[in-house]
């Protein structure tokens, strides 16, 4: 009845496992991303000591930090689009095709 009402439909529970199992691939590809991107930009192939130092430190630090804004960017882009597109096709649904 909350899908009357404005609300969203409520999920079976193997639609909240597999959205789940999809939420937790993306978050561990856009670590694997990170993780690889900043690493290859900050840390040098040879090691010449067993911990950071200053500038790898701060590397890292800037390029997670630009990762995660440039991601909240992209984000917030496609979820406008989307809402764009589900208004102007009168689709209904938000564009998202819940």
């Amino acid at each position: 009845m909350s899908f009357l009402f404005g609300g969203r439909p409520q999920l079976s529970s193997a639609e909240k496992i597999a959205a789940a199992e999809t939420e937790v691939e993306m978050v561990s590809d856009m670590f694997n991303r990170l993780s690889q991107s900043c690493t290859a930009k900050c840390i040098p192939p040879e090691y010449r000591e067993p911990d950071l130092n200053k500038g790898e430190s701060v590397c890292l630090d800037r390029c997670v930090s630009k990762f995660f804004e440039v991601n909240l960017k992209v984000s917030e882009k496609m979820q406008g689009e989307a809402a764009q597109k589900g208004g102007a096709g009168g689709g209904g649904m938000g564009g998202f095709g819940m």
